[in-house]
């Protein structure tokens, strides 16, 4: 008697969704991209290799069908006009994962979707960058951080926050295997246990974290000034690596948002500035940011659910963030039509 497999729609064919879609399709999962436009082919290009991705496109909301996960990997911004595509594909058992930068994904997309819905918001430490429509260069990174129970042992510690970013998969949860052939049973009842089970075989590595707040607000510092700072300079991370004075700057952005994100529960310190620095120095020089990426590209920037969360979070606790409230406007200007 042959089981079905399962079935996961994943929202956005750019770096993230690509990456996604194939870490689900090695896991021996029934995989579907749904798209605005259908490339003619998916390419993954890592430094060893260029690998063509087989799996359906769809570009029609109409032709889609209820799907047991939907990964939602569109940019912030475009969570509206990727809503088109809930009403086919969220059944009453559907999980929605959430990948995308921020700290309030279930506030954002929450709404959007049926009531009752199970709502995931996942982390994402992968660096990519879109090339041409349907060709993505994943450069470095292999981890999705969801929440776990409050008892799971968390790697929140100053090694495995630094090494985010890094080449490799790293690790899941100590009982699952992302390295495993083929799907894995889910055991658990937590959302994010049975997300690291769907993942299980793949080449993405699912940590489990029992403090998802204090975890988005660190994911959200590695974003918070160098996506900015790369986007406006038109420079790649070598400005905040070897620049004093925009290092400088990128350390008065990061005090700001530490200081809101602890003013919402976040359990950070001033080491977190730190921290992230060293984020910052282990990419390469040449790596860019998604920020960067699209300006480079004509596209619109995620500056409002980064530079914007922070002052509007500061703002409602009244804090003062004075260099973000300025690189904030800048944005907003590069971003004007």
């Amino acid at each position: 008697m042959s089981t079905r497999q399962t079935r996961v729609a994943v929202i956005g064919a750019g770096a993230v969704g690509l990456v996604v879609a194939e870490a689900a399709h090695d896991a021996g999962h029934d995989v579907v991209l749904c798209a605005r436009t259908r490339p003619e082919r998916l390419l993954v290009e890592r430094t060893d290799r260029t690998r063509e991705l087989d799996v359906p496109v769809l570009v029609d909301p109409g032709e889609a069908e209820p799907a047991d996960w939907v990964l939602l990997a569109t940019k912030a911004q475009d969570v509206a006009g990727a809503a088109v595509w809930f009403d086919g594909l969220v059944g009453p058992d559907t999980t929605v994962v959430v990948l995308q930068n921020g700290v309030d994904h279930a506030e954002r997309v929450g709404p959007l979707l049926p009531a009752g819905t199970t709502v995931l918001p996942a982390l994402v430490y992968v660096a990519a960058e879109l090339l041409d429509r349907g060709h993505v260069l994943h450069r470095r990174g292999a981890r999705l951080t969801v929440q776990g129970c409050p008892d799971t042992a968390s790697a929140e510690s100053l090694t495995g926050f630094a090494s985010a970013f890094t080449a490799g998969t790293g690790s899941a949860t100590p009982a699952a295997d992302t390295r495993s052939t083929g799907p894995v049973a889910s055991t658990g009842s937590l959302p994010g246990e049975r997300f690291a089970a769907l993942m299980a075989g793949s080449g993405l590595a699912v940590e489990l974290v029992a403090d998802f707040r204090t975890a988005a607000w660190r994911k959200l510092l590695t974003n918070a000034a160098a996506n900015p700072i790369t986007a406006l300079t038109m420079q790649r991370m070598v400005v905040i690596q070897q620049d004093e004075s925009v290092r400088e700057l990128t350390r008065g952005l990061l005090r700001e948002a530490v200081r809101v994100g602890i003013a919402e529960g976040a359990a950070l310190t001033a080491d977190d500035v730190t921290r992230t620095l060293q984020v910052y120095d282990e990419f390469a020089p040449e790596d860019g940011t998604s920020m960067h990426y699209d300006r480079a590209a004509g596209r619109a920037t995620e500056h409002e659910l980064i530079t914007g969360a922070i002052v509007r979070l500061g703002d409602r606790h009244g804090v003062d963030v004075p260099l973000n409230r300025a690189v904030l406007a800048l944005m907003r200007g590069l971003n004007h039509k």
